[in-house]
């Protein structure tokens, strides 16, 4: 038998699909619709704002506020675009149809938002022995912005919860681990002039070849340093340029070019090692080269966003509460997307990723959440009230 919050968890989502909160876009009306709700129900909320105050984070509280100890139920309310992809239908309208409804960010991750509000009232009937926090945030997909902003302040003001799920889309299995995610623009500015005298200018896509095969080299480097209990898929930390861009014409110096690239570090200390590496070399081999040509020569390095990853805890408070809640006892996993759940994880806050839907369906044209895995939700749900009331 359905749960009985499901009629009104599909009506919520109803509601949230049809704000377009596509990443860099404002969120404020979606953020107001769910503090109005809440706000209705008693329950307290905040804000923490980007900085050109254009997108928001929701942060609630039911039950004792200043309270350390509380737990948490995070999700992002930003999607991912959806110019150039097949939709069947409009993506910000929801569509039910074989017990899946379909939209922009059903899965990704308005379902567990839809859930957690659906919830909210029973939450906000007892009264609960400890804090249950709603963390909703901008930005997610871009650069998990929204989430250090308001962890920022939430460690600043408090109260330091004890616990957090993150409903990132795992089909309600218990996601204990995922790499970080460091994205990198690199800008290679050289002295363009003439082919026929390649010595006389400062070659900016050479210069960048020569970068592009140096990360290849740490990446080799890299493989060497896989933990030897890691668990993630491949082992190690790894490097990847996904664009490359720069030059005028063959018969011309190239003066510019840029080139966007990835490293998903399996922990710090890679993280360190690579940054460490690359910018060595910049310093001590690729910039005297360039500027002994051309002073004003350059490269720069402009960080996209920097995600620390969530690492396996072999003890873990959030792992061993999501069991209880889900009666999931199969071993937890990693997972090779990322999330907001290392940032927690690095403010002391035990963490574990668990929601409805599955990655599979995240991004994609026709995204999709099943009826049976809001349920499901639901339940997890019920059973953390009950476990907070008792």
């Amino acid at each position: 038998m359905a749960h009985p919050l499901l009629t009104d968890a599909t009506a919520l989502l109803d509601d949230l699909i049809a704000y377009d909160s596509i990443s860099l876009k404002s969120n404020l009306s979606l953020i107001a619709y769910l503090a109005e709700r809440l706000d209705h129900l008693g329950i307290h909320t905040s804000l923490s704002h980007s900085s050109d105050g254009q997108r928001a984070n929701l942060f609630a509280t039911v039950g004792p506020l200043d309270t350390d100890g509380g737990i948490v139920l995070s999700g992002h309310t930003d999607v991912v675009p959806v110019a150039g992809q097949d939709w069947t239908g409009d993506p910000f309208t929801t569509r039910l149809h074989d017990d899946r409804i379909y939209g922009r960010g059903t899965c990704d991750m308005k379902g567990f938002i839809a859930c957690a509000m659906a919830s909210a009232p029973l939450f906000a009937s007892q009264k609960l022995t400890r804090p249950l926090h709603f963390a909703f945030t901008f930005d997610e997909e871009v650069s998990c912005l929204g989430a250090q902003v308001m962890l920022e302040q939430l460690a600043r003001t408090g109260p330091k919860p004890a616990v957090c799920i993150v409903g990132e889309p795992t089909e309600m299995r218990i996601i204990e681990g995922h790499k970080g995610c460091c994205e990198y623009a690199t800008h290679f500015t050289g002295s363009p002039g003439h082919a026929s005298q390649p010595d006389l200018g400062v070659n900016a896509v050479h210069y960048a070849v020569r970068y592009v095969t140096r990360l290849l080299e740490i990446g080799e480097a890299l493989k060497a340093r896989a933990p030897k209990d890691s668990r993630f898929d491949p082992p190690w930390s790894t490097i990847q340029v996904g664009r490359i861009e720069g030059g005028t014409a063959r018969n011309i110096i190239a003066g510019a070019c840029s080139l966007s690239w990835e490293l998903r570090p399996v922990n710090a200390a890679d993280l360190a090692f690579a940054k460490t590496d690359i910018t060595t070399y910049v310093q001590n081999t690729l910039l005297p080269a360039m500027q002994a040509v051309s002073p004003d020569a350059d490269i720069v390095t402009d960080i996209i966003g920097e995600i620390i990853g969530l690492q396996p805890m072999s003890q873990s408070e959030a792992e061993t509460l999501v069991r209880a809640l889900t009666g999931d006892n199969a071993p937890a996993q990693c997972v090779a997307f990322g999330t907001e759940a290392g940032l927690f994880q690095q403010l002391g806050i035990a963490t574990v990723i668990c929601g409805p839907g599955s990655i599979q369906q995240a991004h994609k044209a026709d995204e999709f959440v099943a009826l049976s895995q809001l349920d499901t939700c639901l339940s997890m749900m019920s059973q953390l009230r009950n476990r907070l009331a008792a």
